[in-house]
């Protein structure tokens, strides 16, 4: 029986760091320092499997309008037991995470996944900005 936790204590950094360095599409080459960073500043879930960590993600908030859900992952050993269906309804479900007016996140390719929580795409892309910069990890 897996375990989802935001006790930050519990969260194995190191392994975190890796897969966001090593095997994500959207992190490669992450410095630990800027994974410690991000982690210390967002509400983080664990994912835990005899007491093994095997998924993580975070989310951005101001716990009163806006949130966004950012470095989901479920180690791929693990993945299709639905591990990554629970992950997402328990941080949809959070406490401290009800009642936001809006939610984010980008994806490339779990758009399945998201679509069952009630994630769609931006209704106006064309009010949506960003800044991307190439140089920052």
């Amino acid at each position: 029986m897996i375990e989802i936790s935001t006790d930050k204590e519990k969260l194995d950094i190191r392994a975190i760091h890796s897969y966001l360095a090593n095997e994500s599409y959207w992190a490669k080459g992450r410095t630990l320092e800027t994974v410690q960073r991000s982690i210390e500043n967002s509400l983080c879930f664990g994912v835990y499997l005899e007491n093994r960590q095997v998924g993580f993600a975070r989310v951005i908030t101001d716990y009163a309008v806006f949130a966004w859900l950012l470095d989901v992952f479920i180690l791929p050993e693990y993945q299709g037991n639905g591990y990554g269906k629970k992950l997402i309804r328990a941080i949809m479900t959070h406490d401290n995470l009800q009642g936001l007016r809006r939610w984010g996140l980008g994806t490339d390719d779990a758009h399945g996944l998201y679509k069952q929580f009630g994630f769609a795409p931006v209704q106006k892309p064309e009010n949506m900005m960003e800044i991307i910069q190439t140089s920052h990890q």
